[in-house]
């Protein structure tokens, strides 16, 4: 069963990418369908942390489109990486908490919400993993291989779905 759950998921997500068009990097559809994402994946017994790593990172990520949008359209000013980040959490947190998927009382880890924690996971380790390679490329001025800027974010996640994989489940 846990098998064409996992297959169903991949073809849903396969679809998706497939079909997709150009969508705002900031907007409230993107909230409802990241909801609408953590509720598919607590039906394909995906724990909430290691969804929650994803929508992090996918959150940081969207921030950082969003400030390369506003440098492109000459919109930057003072606070603007505070702003945006506010108003992206915002708009995601906010639509979880209100359909209550966030701040369910069974579904904990340490005291605090699995989605929570893992969304603050995710986002802190995406922006980590996105640092170290701006680093590695001022210094060196190339990447070293072939997507070395979506690898070194996104290797931080997957090694932290993994560590949480057991965490989860050991506990």
């Amino acid at each position: 069963m846990k098998a064409i759950r996992h297959i169903l998921f991949a073809s849903v997500v396969s679809a998706t990418l497939a079909l997709a068009s150009t969508a705002e990097a900031q907007c409230e559809v993107c909230t409802l369908v990241v909801g609408a994402g953590v509720g598919l994946s607590r039906w394909l017994g995906i724990d909430d942390t290691i969804s929650g790593l994803w929508i992090g990172g996918l959150t940081v990520s969207l921030v950082y489109l969003g400030l390369g949008w506003m440098e492109r359209h000459g919109a930057r000013f003072r606070g603007d990486v505070l702003l945006v980040a506010a108003v992206l959490y915002l708009w995601l947190l906010l639509p979880l908490y209100l359909f209550r998927i966030l701040g369910q009382c069974a579904n904990k880890l340490w005291g605090i919400d699995k989605l929570l924690i893992g969304i603050a996971a995710g986002s802190v380790l995406f922006y980590l993993g996105a640092g170290c390679y701006r680093r590695i490329k001022m210094r060196r001025g190339h990447a070293h291989f072939p997507f070395e800027k979506v690898v070194m974010p996104i290797a931080p996640l997957i090694v932290a779905s993994a560590i949480f994989y057991f965490l989860v489940r050991w506990s």
